[in-house]
């Protein structure tokens, strides 16, 4: 990533940076959305942008969302990395403001966009899975009224550590976070699903995970192709005795969890392999990436 976004512009890396007093640096008032390229093309930008626009509006960060505007720059900053795909990381700080806490609102963001080649997946990693680590560390509470995907990234980064130091990390495992209730929350980057007697499973909002755009399209698409859905609270014996396990994010779509570990024990989902249902829903996905290119 020799060059990133800023402000409009494209510019040298390393001279992309921003104020001591931006807020986003003083006190972590910012928010980032993460999405990739299919043919080129943003998938699914007017919903990330929906979600900015919500969050800014709660924080109190002028944000305006257009699409056009940002296609626009995205292909500029894009092309001068030389890039036909790509993943991109959408960055909106507070700005600069006074040391200490305001009241108002602000009234100067700063816009950057982080451009890089999207990450190698093999394509077994779809038939065979990965694992997933659960973890000691709980998940936090939302600091408002809905978690937002924000520049506070405190609790996920403990979250990664505390991965590094189980077995399973060196097989490229997801770590999942219950609440401090005891009730499933989500995986590190990731939501989580389940499904058990041909039923899907999701946690509920209100369990304080983020409301992820990859997870929303996967609600419909199941709805759409008649499964049944539920969201809810639950526990990881639920989990543990699932017939198949996914997760989502929008680098990676619709990824198979083949195995399960609390600690150094590892339970089998279902058959070791890719079920059924989550193969349907991976091609479901991407036909509708298909769609949009």
């Amino acid at each position: 990533m020799k060059y990133i976004g800023f402000n409009n512009g494209v510019i040298d890396a390393r001279e992309a940076v921003v104020s001591a007093l931006d807020h986003g640096f003083l006190y972590g008032i910012g928010l980032f959305e993460t999405f990739r390229t299919y043919g080129g093309v943003p998938f699914l930008l007017e919903r990330h942008l929906k979600r900015m626009a919500e969050g800014c509006k709660e924080l109190g960060i002028p944000f305006e969302a257009e699409a056009a505007h940002l296609l626009d720059w995205i292909k500029r900053v894009m092309d001068k990395n030389e890039l036909k795909e790509a993943y991109i990381r959408y960055t909106v700080t507070a700005g600069e403001d006074i040391l200490g806490l305001p009241a108002g609102d602000y009234q100067k963001p700063n816009h950057l966009l982080y451009i890089k080649a999207l990450p190698k997946v093999p394509d077994k990693l779809y038939s065979e899975g990965k694992e997933l680590q659960l973890l000691s560390l709980r998940r936090n509470t939302p600091e408002g009224t809905v978690r937002l995907k924000s520049l506070h990234y405190m609790n996920n980064i403990l979250a990664k550590r505390e991965l590094r130091g189980y077995a399973s990390a060196a097989n490229g495992a997801e770590g999942l976070m219950l609440t401090a209730e005891e009730f499933i929350a989500e995986g590190i980057v990731s939501n989580i699903f389940f499904i058990k007697n041909n039923r899907l499973y999701t946690p509920d909002l209100t369990t304080g995970i983020l409301p992820g755009i990859t997870r929303e399209m996967v609600l419909e698409l199941a709805l759409s192709a008649g499964l049944s859905v539920e969201e809810g609270t639950y526990h990881w014996e639920q989990l543990k005795a699932a017939d198949e396990v996914f997760l989502t994010n929008s680098v990676q779509e619709i990824v198979p969890v083949t195995g399960v570990w609390h600690g150094d024990a590892r339970f089998t989902i279902g058959t070791g392999q890719c079920g059924t249902i989550t193969a349907g829903l991976i091609s479901l996905y991407r036909d509708r990436t298909a769609i949009a290119k």
